[in-house]
Parts: structure tokens; sequence; C-alpha cells
């Protein structure tokens, strides 16, 4: 699972194409660290200082990612759950990396296909390059400018490009939104957002998954009212974005990332499938 390619970052366009590849391939190399460990019969796990739970896997993966990178892209900045869960220090350039070895810890405990692997670069305050991999799915989305959906058995690598499935969100349906809500975090802010949208139905999902389904087609809306971190949002953040969703704050701006005077922690936000429903959009 060794990086063949080193790449130096500078920012120009056709850098992000190879980054979200770098990404993707990574991802979906460490996705054998998970299945390795979900085989386990008994998978070990200990409370962090915020209560959320970590395992191996968390922790392997994130050492994985972070040696390849740091040999991919030498010298530039990170934000990794659990480094900075142990006390690394919180801090971020113009340009850095984000990564979340395990999105959904609780859902990988419960043994559910709805956890991820998550991979990102944000740059100036946007997300640039991003790949998510849901390993128990065998699905790896990924963009830079495109974004693109494709079939990656965990410890492989990406397909060939014929393979892979260009990512667009949809329209609003006319009979309604389909709402993504979280398995783990349902709240009664999210409720009433959903109280005053015209929701055709509400699917319960873990984790970033619920960002790559809009972007995919699959589903209209995600509303999120809790806390998250940046490393929960922006590979899935820059996917949906390049398949023509938006991830807003309550204040209909774009969610921006590098907020070094909130920890890099997210306000709410709604993301949405087609942009253009915002303009019908309420919130609390």
């Amino acid at each position: 699972m060794a990086t063949e390619n080193v790449l130096k970052y500078s920012g120009a366009a056709g850098e992000i194409e190879e980054l979200s590849l770098l990404f993707a391939n990574l991802a979906v190399a460490a996705g054998a660290i998970a299945m390795e460990i979900l085989a386990n019969p008994n998978i070990e796990s200990r409370l962090k200082s915020d209560t959320s739970p970590v395992t191996e896997a968390d922790e392997r993966i994130e050492a994985y990612l972070l040696h390849e990178l740091e040999t991919a892209l030498p010298g530039v900045p990170f934000l990794a759950e659990e480094t900075v869960a142990r006390g690394g220090a919180l801090s971020a350039g113009d340009a850095f990396l984000l990564i979340d070895p395990i999105d959904g810890t609780r859902e990988f405990l419960a043994r559910s296909p709805d956890f991820t692997i998550n991979v990102a670069l944000a740059e100036n305050g946007a997300p640039r390059a991003g790949a998510v991999y849901a390993p128990a799915q065998a699905r790896v989305w990924f963009a830079g400018a495109q974004g693109y959906e494709a079939q990656a058995t965990a410890g492989g690598s990406l397909p060939p490009s014929q393979d892979w499935r260009p990512l667009r969100a949809r329209r609003r349906p006319d009979d309604g939104l389909v709402a993504l809500i979280s398995k783990s975090h349902l709240d009664e802010e999210t409720k009433t957002f959903l109280a005053g949208q015209r929701i055709a139905r509400s699917v319960p999902v873990g984790s970033s998954l619920k960002f790559c389904l809009l972007a995919a087609g699959e589903a209209d809306v995600y509303p999120r009212f809790g806390p998250t971190m940046e490393w929960d949002t922006a590979a899935g953040d820059v996917v949906l974005r390049a398949a023509g969703g938006a991830t807003l704050d309550l204040q209909g701006a774009p969610l921006r990332y590098g907020k070094k005077n909130t920890d890099y922690r997210n306000g709410p936000f709604i993301a949405w499938g087609d942009a253009d429903a915002v303009e019908s959009a309420t919130v609390p």
C-alpha cells in the first residue's frame, strides 16, 4: 500500500485532480485495515474525552494515511481527528489536509456498512479535493473540480477511468424531498427544519455517506444542527460541490474551512443536492 508518486502541491488546477485520485487510492487502500478489524469477533473500543468512541481501526488507518500523505505531500499541514484527540496541535495553513480515518465509528462498532474513510484538502477557506470511501460497500466518491463514483474493493485501487461514473446531483423533485438524517444525532432542530420542508420521506444514514448520496442524485437534503468538526465534512462537502450541490450555513453562505477561531468546529449547516432549492428553504 505504498504511494508511488511524490507530489509537491502548488495549487495548480491540474494538481487538484491528481490529489483527488491520490486521496481516493489511499482511502481504498486503507479500507483493508477497516475490513480486517471488522472481521474480528470482538472490536475493542474506548471513549475519548468528548465521549465519542475510538477503535484500533481509527488509529491504524490514520497512521497509515498520515505516513502516505507526508510522503506524497511533504510539509503540507494537516488536521487529523485522532491526532487532535491525543492532544496534537490544532493548526492549519492556507492549504491543509483533513483526515477522518473512520467517520461513523458507532456504525463501525455496530457492524453497519455506513462508515467511511475521508481525506480532503482545503485551501483559502474552501474544500478543493477529497475522497470518501465506504469499505463495507466497496463504493468510493472522489472529486476535484469534477466528481466521480466508482466501485473499489478494500485494499485495492481505483478501477480504470472508463469505469468511473460522473456525479451530478438531481433537481428538486416535484413530489417532495428525500431527506437524509443522522442515525446517531437526530435532534429537535432537525425535526423543526424538516417540518418546514416538503419532505416525501426521511432516511437515516450514518457518516459522510449523506453528502455522497446527495451528490449521486439519490437524495435531496441533509440538515445538521449538532456539532461537527471540519474533518467530518470536508471530503463529502467537496464531492457534493463538484456534483452541483451546496453545503450552507444558516445565513446561506458556503461552509468555510480553516476556522481557527472555533478550533475548526463547524456550526449548523444544510447540505443540498439542488442548490436552487435553497431559495425555498426555511431554518429554525
